[in-house]
């Protein structure tokens, strides 16, 4: 085999995995937020914008990290990341380095992709589609 055949063959579970780690990552901002851990001086008042975030944060990322309802939950983080950058991060400076919007551009994109993508063949999604539940 060559090396497109094989990263071919590996694509879908990959897309499995990046959707898998960047649920994990995503779900500590909500966890700092909501659970106050890992602890920050971060505590925002119920129902603020940073709450409603969190709790965004917290219950999107644990759905996308099992891969349920993905496409769905991942437009919202997406358009979540979008708001979170235009709100919070663009009035900083023009550029994301300087403004600390970097990751809010990241988060928007690969979720916007797993909205396109799908959720991968790890995922209860796909085992729903095989079937299996």
């Amino acid at each position: 085999m060559d090396l497109t055949t094989t990263t071919a063959r590996w694509a879908p579970q990959m897309l499995s995995v990046l959707r898998i780690v960047s649920a994990l990552i995503f779900m500590a901002h909500g966890t700092q937020k909501i659970l106050g851990f890992p602890p920050s001086a971060m505590n925002p008042a119920m129902f603020s914008l940073s709450w409603i975030a969190g709790v965004l944060e917290l219950v999107g990322g644990a759905l996308l990290l099992i891969g349920l309802f993905s496409r769905p939950v991942a437009f919202v983080l997406s358009g979540e990341m979008a708001f979170a950058y235009f709100i919070a991060h663009a009035p900083k400076s023009l550029y994301p380095a300087l403004n600390g919007g970097d990751a809010a551009i990241l988060y928007c994109f690969v979720f916007l992709y797993i909205v396109f993508a799908g959720p991968g063949p790890w995922s209860v999604d796909a085992q729903r589609a095989r079937g299996r539940y």
